[in-house]
């Protein structure tokens, strides 16, 4: 997205990538559809940020879900709203918008060098590069953007190498952590043999005053699904402190307590607790083996509390999942930083966009917009610090 903004203002531009062929973690992400963005209204959009929501707000502004569409339309893949709200490519996939991203790119004369890697900061202008074999060399461009990734899926290239360079240089980064990734738990070997891969469906998670609800699926080691990626930053950071947290998972969350425990109290003399559960609550192998593994003395007999629990059911999470199976990063180069143009203030002319930054994205299509969104302002900041007008076609922020 950068490259694009600066080569249409007539910028010559070098793309370096230090992998043999580039955007692979698209391509990673097009593997369930490629979720480009939602077509929620933009004030919820930008609601989906937290506490970054301030600092994204300008660059999403400026180019926003609806502008996203249009880009990918003119790249000749226009986009559809799926069920959700989802907005996908009408192909389903990610490598034919990538192929014409690059062709149209090749066409602009940006160049491509390959299996070259950012190794640090040199000079006042400067950038320490590494090839594949090792060897080193400088450039010293007019202008730079750095869009390195976060460290999830490393394979892919996005291995978070550029913290200790930049921090190196005196820039201050929110430490890296994996987001939306599954929640570790120590299951049974009974539980884990006979669930493994089963969907969970439609509950309610919590974790302190956070709330998410839709579809879990129990892995080998513990539990994956929306619901889960919308809690697992505060999970981390929680089982970082203090070594283990609780989540709370709600098995039916359109009930009332009060009205479980009717049916509850609606069970015969002689039915099993087992078949009350599936019967009276219409719970599933899989909930009630979920509520003895939460309570390994044994469940309630009492109705009222066995309905709270289906309500409230306790699970203690040991971790979450590291960056090889995390879809995404939080923390990055804080945003204090950095100028309204995505500028290093203490190093003129170095941008920086994408998922270097300091944010936390949900599922939904919030981080790609997110690093369309800023890649478009980092090379319109570039294009401009360097005496480039603005590209033809190309809407400012004040529209």
């Amino acid at each position: 997205m950068a490259a694009d903004a600066l080569t249409r203002a007539g910028a010559r531009v070098t793309i370096y990538d230090h992998r043999p062929s580039p955007a692979r973690k698209l391509l990673m992400a097009g593997r369930g559809g490629l979720n480009l963005t939602h077509s929620e209204p933009l004030e919820l959009f930008l609601n989906r940020y937290g506490a970054a929501a301030p600092h994204l707000e300008p660059f999403l502004r400026a180019f926003p879900p609806r502008r996203l569409r249009e880009f990918c339309a003119e790249l000749g893949e226009p986009t559809f709203v799926g069920t959700s709200g989802r907005v996908f490519p009408k192909s389903f996939k990610a490598a034919p918008l990538l192929r014409a991203l690059l062709a149209r790119l090749v066409a602009q004369g940006a160049h491509f060098e390959m299996r070259c890697e950012f190794a640090g900061l040199t000079g006042e202008r400067g950038l320490l590069m590494r090839r594949a074999d090792g060897a080193l060399f400088e450039i010293a461009p007019e202008a730079v953007v750095l869009a390195l990734g976060g460290a999830s899926w490393p394979r892919l290239g996005s291995d978070g190498a550029w913290v200790a360079p930049l921090e190196a240089g005196g820039v201050a980064i929110t430490p890296l952590r994996p987001a939306n990734c599954g929640a570790l738990l120590d299951w049974s070997p009974f539980f884990r043999s006979a669930f493994e891969g089963q969907p969970l469906k439609t509950v309610r998670a919590r974790h302190g005053e956070l709330l998410a609800r839709g579809d879990l699926v129990v892995t080998r080691s513990g539990l994956e699904g929306g619901p889960i990626y919308a809690l697992s930053s505060r999970l981390g950071a929680a089982v970082e402190q203090a070594g283990a947290t609780t989540l709370w998972l709600d098995l039916r969350p359109d009930a009332q307590v009060a009205d479980l425990t009717r049916k509850l109290e609606r069970r015969q003399p002689k039915q099993s607790l087992a078949t009350a559960l599936r019967k009276g609550l219409r719970l599933g192998k899989l909930e009630i083996a979920l509520l003895h593994e939460s309570q390994p003395a044994g469940l309630p007999r009492e109705t009222a509390t066995l309905a709270e629990l289906v309500k409230t059911l306790p699970l203690t999470v040991l971790g979450v999942a590291d960056f090889a199976r995390a879809i995404s990063t939080s923390g990055g180069v804080r945003f204090d930083e950095l100028d309204s143009r995505l500028m290093l203030k203490a190093r003129p002319g170095l941008f920086l966009a994408g998922e270097m930054l300091d944010f936390d994205a949900p599922t939904g299509g919030y981080l790609l917009q997110a690093a369309f969104s800023t890649g478009y302002a980092a090379g319109l900041g570039a294009a401009r610090f360097v005496g480039l007008e603005q590209p033809s076609g190309i809407n400012d922020a004040s529209e």
